[in-house]
């Protein structure tokens, strides 16, 4: 992808997020008096039937439709079958009409790889990334095939600017001394950059680190990769390659030190805006293990022990209008999540959404960042439950808009229920979590994913009559 697409892509056309009056008041009012205060939109949700089958899985604002594909279990073009566990996807290519996607499978546990091509990492994993072609003029899935396979729990990642995907493994599970090597043949817990063609060499690039990783997000401008780490305490990474766009060469890892603040995983006291940034050397990136233990912490570790800052479950990461946002899952005053950005020119750091309860948003995990100018943000949540007027409903995961001026709404609702056979799956999904969102370059489709019974979506609308 040219660099003027990249920029395309990932760059919002609004400006930067913003902390403002309505945001502050949003998470100054009472639980009652939130609903009144969100920003409608594109309207109220109503059941929508999807373009192929007729099944309303999904409930959206009027005017807006979607197409379901790449299902799990589906056979590929390569023979290969899809695996399940959708994650976390990315747009990597454009030519014509055609819009070429990544997306991850965040498959554990050991087991044959789903493919045993050159791109194979570990025989005994099944995780691993499809290559997927839509047609985002006539709105039609084509083709898909096998594009990394024998990794374990890939979750999320991100797209180059020069049309890659970087797949990241949220565990570092295999061979080590200490531990039980009959788990894997090979460790785990690393990043891999996968083309869209199939041709992934499967070696890890070791010198990002091996550690619990969710996202990454790169700064076009410098090529430096920032990375999120999926831990309950985790830190914000950012990998400094000697020679930008070729990762392989090696680099410099490193992570985050917001000065006077060690811990911002439970709150960050009133305060939305940190400046004079620093980073501290992870020394031995590949030490996922504290010596002589069997935790998952010695990269994390070493940030910790020269000061770095600690978040609470760091997970999706994104780059757009000139800087890197990421998600605190479980951040925040309430613990419901947090949306940061860091500004690479500025050198500060800044809480551009909090959220003040479950209700308004239950757990964020996926971003994307549209070129209108909003935001995106997938729940990841069990099914909560909330008592209204004496009832106990149950709130589903929900995907979400964020509005440059920092307004929240509900852009769709899981409404996944299967009472017959489809694609070979029955039964009740709602609980399910969004994963992957991203736009085509022109707006025109935003691509997510519902890990559970595993599923693409495109999506379609009167995207600008709204905020994102």
């Amino acid at each position: 992808m040219k660099r003027r697409q990249f920029l395309q892509l990932s760059a919002a056309a609004a400006g930067s997020f913003a902390i403002n009056d309505s945001l502050r008041k949003l998470n100054a009012a009472t639980p009652g008096d939130r609903a009144k205060l969100q920003d409608e939109s594109y309207g109220p949700l109503k059941p929508v039937a999807e373009e192929i089958s007729g099944l309303p899985l999904l409930n959206l604002p009027d005017g807006f439709s979607y197409i379901a594909f790449g299902w799990a279990g589906q056979e590929l073009s390569d023979g290969c079958l899809t695996p399940a566990f959708h994650d976390g996807m990315g747009v990597v290519t454009t030519e014509g009409s055609d819009i070429t996607l990544i997306r991850n499978h965040e498959v554990a546990g050991r087991q044959l790889s789903f493919s045993n091509t050159g791109h194979t990492y570990d025989k005994m994993a099944g995780g691993g990334c499809v290559t997927m072609v839509f047609d985002g003029g006539s709105g039609t899935y084509k083709s898909g095939h096998a594009a990394i396979s024998g990794t374990v729990n890939n979750c999320a990642g991100g797209v180059t600017p020069w049309g890659t995907w970087l797949t990241c493994e949220e565990t570092v599970e295999g061979t080590l001394e200490s531990r039980d090597a009959s788990t894997y043949p090979k460790d785990h817990g690393w990043i891999f950059e996968v083309p869209p063609d199939g041709s992934a060499s499967a070696i890890p690039l070791k010198a990002m680190g091996r550690f619990v990783h969710e996202a990454v997000a790169i700064d076009p401008q410098s090529g430096i990769v920032y990375e999120t780490e999926d831990r309950r305490l985790s830190g914000f990474y950012r990998f400094v390659p000697k020679v930008p766009g070729k990762l392989a060469a090696g680099g410099t890892l490193e992570m985050m030190r917001v000065p006077g603040k060690t811990n911002l995983s439970c709150g960050t006291g009133g305060a939305t805006l940190f400046e004079n940034i620093e980073w501290v050397p992870i020394h031995d990136p590949e030490m996922a293990h504290t010596p002589g233990t069997e935790d998952t912490v010695g990269v994390f570790r070493q940030g910790v022990e020269q000061g770095g800052t600690a978040f609470s479950r760091l997970e999706g990461c994104w780059y757009g209008n000139g800087q890197v946002y990421f998600v605190a899952t479980c951040g925040g005053d309430a613990g419901k999540g947090q949306i940061w950005a860091y500004d690479p020119d500025e050198n500060t750091l800044q809480v551009v959404f909090e959220s003040p309860g479950s209700e308004v948003l239950n757990f964020p995990d996926n971003i994307a960042v549209s070129p209108r100018g909003g935001m995106i943000l997938c729940e990841d949540c069990d099914m909560t439950k909330t008592v209204k007027k004496g009832r106990v409903e149950q709130l589903f995961p929900r995907m979400h808009g964020l509005t440059a001026e920092g307004k929240i709404f509900t852009l769709a609702m899981n409404n996944f229920v299967l009472e017959k056979s489809h694609q070979g799956f029955c039964g009740d999904f709602r609980g399910s979590e969004w994963a992957g969102a991203t736009f085509s370059p022109d707006g025109k489709w935003l691509f997510v994913n519902l890990q559970d019974p595993g599923v693409t979506l495109a999506i379609t609308g009167p995207w600008e009559k709204g905020g994102i």
